[in-house]
């Protein structure tokens, strides 16, 4: 017996939630950057439920929402490359990645 789409959904608005509330609280840029990539997470989760559900109706839109899901994490390992070389680029700067003492950073 295998889960119903409902549940991926709702586990995947849990996470999603998670995921925002970490990034509204935290001060540590890495835990912003941890808490948005739990967010991507929790959409691709979304889009993989959704295409198993309209897989098992027949409709050729179920590998579509597998598809997206590639696109988007080649796009969160882009982001995890850049986002880290940044991060440790500020950390050597100025030996902290508060989020509010980088709010005061000018170039």
């Amino acid at each position: 017996m295998s889960a119903p789409t409902e549940a991926y959904v709702a586990l995947s608005g849990v996470i999603f939630a998670i995921g925002a509330v970490g990034v509204l609280t935290r001060r540590s840029a890495i835990m912003v950057f941890l808490s948005v990539e739990l967010m991507l997470n929790a959409a691709n989760l979304a889009l993989v439920a959704y295409a198993r559900h309209w897989a098992g109706v027949g409709v050729l839109a179920g590998m579509t929402g597998q598809t997206v899901v590639f696109i988007v994490l080649a796009v969160a390992a882009a982001e995890v490359a850049v986002g880290l070389g940044i991060l440790v680029a500020i950390f050597r700067d100025r030996a902290s990645t508060d989020v509010d003492a980088l709010a005061e950073v000018r170039l």
